[in-house]
Order: structure tokens, then sequence, then C-alpha cells
């Protein structure tokens, strides 16, 4: 079972994702590197305004990061915060497979 704290993660990392546009950006950003709001914005069919806020939702869930360089504010991808999902998928695994393993059994005997 997960913790409180890493259910608060994934809930907030499912919502986060939740939005086409934000999925868009964490794959946009995974695939170029860090990207400012202006260079995210000719991307897609938001204005920069826009992109903003899903940055903002996306940073709130621990997803990006915020990198000053200079006048520029770069986001960056937190590969590590997807460790929660991970570790989500892999406990709901483990549940799933003690009751098929069950289910088996049963229709064994």
């Amino acid at each position: 079972m997960l913790s409180n704290s890493t259910t608060r993660e994934v809930h907030a990392i499912f919502a986060a994702l939740g939005d086409p546009i934000r999925r868009m950006v964490i794959e946009y950003i995974a695939a170029h590197g860090p990207q400012t709001a202006t260079q995210l914005a000719t991307q897609f069919p938001i204005s920069r305004q826009g992109v903003l806020k899903h940055l903002i939702i996306l940073s709130n869930a621990g997803l990006v990061v915020v990198e000053q360089a200079g006048k520029e504010k770069r986001y960056r991808l937190v590969p590590a915060a997807f460790g929660s999902i991970e570790q989500w998928v892999a406990t709901l695994s483990i549940v799933w497979d003690e009751r098929l393993s069950r289910l088996k059994q049963m229709l064994e005997e």
C-alpha cells in the first residue's frame, strides 16, 4: 500500500496529466529539453498566458521545475516525479496478481 503522501502525489500528477495540452507540453519538453513559455506557445494552439497556466499546474504537481537563466525562465521536466506513478502501478499490479492467483486456485479446486 502507498503512503498518504505518495497517494497525494499520484493524485496531483494524474490531475495535472488529465488535460491533453499538459500531456503534450510534457511530451514536448521531454523530446526537446527545457523550454520557455514563449517557445511552448509557438507549439500549441493557445496563448503564452494559457501555456503559463498549464505550466503552473505541472509545476505544482512536481512534474516540471523553473530554471532562471538571465531574464528567461525555462521549464524542465522532473523525471523522478514519475516514480510515484510507477510505484502506484506496481502496487496495483501486485494486488491484481494476488487476486488472479486466488481466482485461479479457486477454479482449480
